[in-house]
């Protein structure tokens, strides 16, 4: 069963990037640019929400593989009580039933799949994800496409603990 709450982030980021600015309540605001990394913030119906995001600096794919746009997101909305939720939009469905694999330079997490997007398990994986995330130079996330395509995605950490001290500031 997928814990509810923890799709809460991606939910709300996959709506502001789809909607078009006449149907929007609140329009994100950018934080600032950390290298790699940008800082966001916008007022949610019931909380503030404050995240940032990047996109891969490389994708490897088995064979071609056409995806839509890819970010990796780290989330606050302190009204839910959620702090660092991990998450990522990869670009297509994921095949049913698979984990995502995260690797943080040498460190290996595990991330639960539900349509185009992945999260981590547990508020404790997730306090672990970002912890070796602000100690990281790169990180990796392999999946398996609805079709059985392998990807890989390489992901920069150069301004991620900058930016997660933005949001830590802005979004209490």
């Amino acid at each position: 069963m997928i814990p509810l709450g923890r799709l809460g982030g991606l939910a709300l980021l996959t709506l502001t990037i789809g909607m078009t600015g006449s149907a929007r309540s609140a329009e994100p605001v950018s934080l600032g640019v950390f290298t790699d990394w940008t800082a966001y913030t916008y007022k949610a119906p019931d909380t503030a929400v404050c995240y940032i995001v990047s996109q891969p600096k490389a994708s490897d794919a088995a064979r071609k593989v056409k995806r839509d746009p890819i970010f990796f997101i780290v989330t606050h909305m302190p009204g839910r009580k959620i702090n660092g939720e991990v998450s990522t939009i990869i670009g297509y469905p994921f095949k049913e039933s698979t984990m995502v694999q995260l690797k943080v330079d040498g460190t290996e997490f595990e991330l639960f799949t539900n349509g185009d997007g992945a999260w981590a398990d547990t508020t404790e994986k997730e306090k672990k994800i970002v912890t070796a995330m602000k100690q990281g130079q790169k990180f990796t996330v392999r999946g398996t496409s609805w079709k059985g395509t392998e990807t890989t995605d390489t992901y920069s950490l150069n301004g991620f603990s900058a930016a997660m001290d933005k949001i830590d500031s802005s979004c209490k």
